[in-house]
């Protein structure tokens, strides 16, 4: 057990824990030398990714590591600030690059309180065990009574011998079993994916368990909260920032059916703890009823999930409230658990992802509507991968579930198919998904080889056969490195498709999402895109999309560099930026400016939206540097920059689907292939990164700063001349919608 020291700052606690998990030794060091240029979070996580762990790593050795960090946003009153971000090597991706997990819940704002904006695992145990933090105590603790349980009694048991004021993120069975698709799971069901858990499971740590009882300095508590309150009050919107109601209301002047904005009257929380409360119509500039206007559980989950619907919860620090909290009397006597939560994916992963493939009759109405027998598949399966700690790679691997059933490869493949029972789920019982999906975690591939979808479609389409699947429209995998589409092309084409390709897993940016579903007409938000982005075709209608554009490549910029951004404070890209907002009186405009000015507030720091922004680019630069270091070429050499022949490669279908329409025609967001490479060319222009080859250049580097980067690039031969300089390609945000803020407190401070 180590004591930790205090360094702290306003915003920042100012230090970062490290435990080793071969020798024992746990210290803490001062992050105060990161915080200018890496901001925190996604920055902290992948500047020391890239420092210490050296490329051709293997994602299950000791040394890898798995880093936890927070920002200067976290736990601090601003709202949205309960995300927490996890670096950690690839598990299931060509070359096992470096890879971000994302989470909520309230593991972020307690490692925070606890006084560490970040916690990095080495080494490897040799045999169960979990990090304690306890404020300043640090230990290493026995976890071989929790080995082999599932994250909800693990969970239970920490809590119970901690403190149920403590945080608990833990791995379930698939992360034990070092299944490439595994998870960490807090708070019950707040996921860090990406094959994370395994790489925990691989250091055999069950969990980190984090109790905080400390304050987050901030240097103007008061502007802290006259920002918050101007923001709820005004700019924030509903899940996703939908700024309309999706349904016509009096004071409302526009609406849309698609918005996450799902109130209305006669819709209720209708198994909420002292009767049924009525979402009802809540409004702009009423901040009270504001965790009403998202009612995620009947818009994922269909009308029918209303009568179980107990009430909308979330992350720390959320007045939004996306998270449906959902109890079902079957679910309870099928799986020992009555009560499930979630806000996206495992909400609703029958009837959004395996339906379409499968076609179980009697899951849907003839007019469409999901039925009842639908919410409780759906909810069998949120409720048991949750427990298990089983990551889905974006809905991957319920859609490979459905179609491998479908075209009988299961059946071929494996021996105990039968024990799957099939027939039963096409009948109307849902309950085989708990013994399908214990045995995908379970990864005993001799015995049981279903669980080799639990290691993506880069090894089971390899292993049996199936590789067709990756240009399937249906698989809706977007790269041969074997992530799936998230908000692609069917999210302003070019932009869409491009922002998929620049991670090593699948992208997890909602800026360019948020704006496309916003629920405002588009002739509006193209003015708006004028304003932002610098022209109106920087955005097309749904479906009906023009060639690519130089103001299409500032959007995409834009969506991937405030997604970085938001990842390194850390607050939630599912509703931030603020770049509309739902009050008639602003003109419907956002608040671009108020990440700078809460992080002044915060910080006590001065800066401007484009230096948060220029960070946020060289944390999205320094990745890419860190992946020219470890991807390989076609003839299997280590270090490569060729990003648009190796890295960033679309799969076919894209160009493919819809054979009888035309790209840029009325009704497809088919693609064109010229165009995308166009599309290429200019965002890798617009990051000063090498126009034919999509690295950085040295010209790129040295703008922002990191010339130790460029020194090693150079000295493996992989740095190219060139690049535009950053002011030449830069377009100025500060100030940019501050005509419609003239309520905004830090313009009159």
């Amino acid at each position: 057990m180590a004591d930790t020291a205090t360094f702290g700052s306003y915003g920042w606690a100012g230090q970062i824990a490290r435990v080793n998990l071969t020798d024992g030794t746990i210290s803490v060091e001062s992050d105060e030398a990161m915080q200018d240029d890496y901001i925190g979070g996604m920055g902290f996580a992948n500047k020391i990714m890239y420092d210490e762990v050296a490329p051709g790593t293997a994602w299950d050795a000791p040394e890898n590591k798995a880093v936890l960090a927070v920002g200067p946003l976290t736990g601090s009153g601003v709202p949205l600030g309960g995300r927490s971000t996890w670096a950690t090597l690839s598990t299931f991706t060509t070359d096992y690059q470096v890879v971000d997990c994302h989470c909520g819940g309230q593991l972020g704002a307690m490692l925070k309180y606890s006084g560490h904006d970040g916690l990095i695992i080495e080494g490897a145990s040799d045999k169960p065990v979990y990090i304690l933090i306890d404020d300043d105590k640090i230990s290493i603790e026995d976890a071989s009574s929790v080995w082999g349980k599932g994250t909800r009694e693990t969970n239970e048991a920490l809590c119970k011998k901690h403190g149920l004021d403590a945080c608990v993120a833990a791995i379930g069975p698939a992360g034990e079993n070092l299944l490439p698709y595994a998870c960490v799971i807090n708070s019950r069901s707040h996921s860090a994916g990406a094959g994370l858990g395994a790489v925990l499971g691989s250091k055999k740590c069950k969990a980190v368990v984090v109790r905080g009882t400390k304050a987050v300095n901030v240097a103007d508590p008061q502007m802290v909260s006259d920002l918050s309150d101007y923001m709820i009050a005004q700019v924030l919107g509903s899940n996703n920032n939908h700024v309309v109601p999706s349904t016509q209301q009096s004071w409302a002047e526009y609406y849309d059916k698609g918005s996450r904005w799902t109130a209305k009257k006669g819709l209720y929380w209708a198994a909420a703890e002292g009767g049924a409360i009525e979402t009802g119509e809540p409004k702009p500039f009423e901040p009270n009823t504001m965790g009403y206007r998202c009612m995620k559980s009947t818009k994922d989950l269909g009308p029918e999930a209303e009568k179980y619907t107990v009430k909308m919860a979330g992350c720390h620090g959320c007045p939004v409230r996306c998270y449906a909290q959902v109890k079902h009397p079957t679910v309870l006597e099928k799986t020992g658990y009555q009560s499930m939560g979630n806000t996206c994916v495992p909400n609703f992963p029958f009837s959004s992802y395996m339906q379409s493939i499968m076609k179980v009759p009697g899951t849907t109405t003839e007019e469409g509507t999901l039925t009842e027998q639908s919410v409780i598949y759906n909810l069998l399966i949120q409720a048991t991968v949750d427990d298990l700690g089983l990551w889905c790679n974006y809905a991957q691997l319920y859609r490979d579930l459905a179609h491998t059933y479908v075209e009988g490869i299961l059946e071929r493949e494996c021996p105990n198919y039968a024990d799957y029972d099939f027939d039963a789920i096409m009948n109307g019982d849902g309950t085989p998904f708990i013994k399908i999906l214990s045995d995908i975690a379970a990864n005993d591939t001799e015995n049981k080889p279903i669980a080799w979808l639990g290691h993506g479609p880069m090894v089971w389409c390899e292993k049996w056969d199936d590789m067709k699947w990756f240009d399937t429209t249906a698989s809706c995998l977007i790269n041969y490195r074997g992530w799936p589409v998230h908000h692609a092309i069917e999210c302003f084409g070019q932009v869409g498709g491009v922002y998929n390709m620049m991670f090593n897993r699948d992208d997890m940016i909602h800026s360019a999402v948020n704006f496309q579903g916003c629920g405002l007409p588009i002739d509006l938000k193209k003015e708006m895109a004028a304003e932002m982005w610098g022209g109106e075709d920087a955005i097309d209608p749904d479906k009906n999309y023009t060639p690519m554009n130089e103001h299409k490549a500032e959007f995409c910029w834009w969506s991937i560099v405030t997604d970085v951004l938001h990842d390194c404070l850390t607050v939630c890209n599912w509703v931030w930026p603020m770049a509309m907002a739902p009050a008639k009186e602003r003109s419907y405009r956002g608040d671009l400016d108020l990440e700078a000015q809460f992080y002044t507030a915060v910080t006590g720091k001065e800066v401007t939206i484009d230096d948060l922004y220029k960070a946020a680019e060289r944390v999205m630069t320094l990745q890419r540097a860190n992946t020219v270091r470890g991807m390989t070429d076609a003839e299997g050499n280590m270090g490569c920059n060729d990003f648009r022949n190796v890295h960033d490669v679309i799969t076919e279908w894209p160009f493919t689907k819809d054979p009888d329409i035309e790209p840029f025609t009325a009704g497809t967001d088919k693609m064109e292939k010229d165009d995308f490479q166009t599309a290429l060319t200019m965002v890798y222009k617009r990051f000063g990164w090498d126009e034919e080859l999509g690295c950085p250049t040295k010209q790129c580097l040295e703008d922002l700063g990191l010339d130790d980067v460029a020194s090693d690039l150079e000295e493996l031969g992989l740095l190219p001349d060139g690049g535009t300089s950053y002011d030449e390609r830069t377009r100025k945000y500060d100030g940019i919608l501050s005509q419609y803020c003239g309520d905004n407190p830090a313009l009159s401070a």
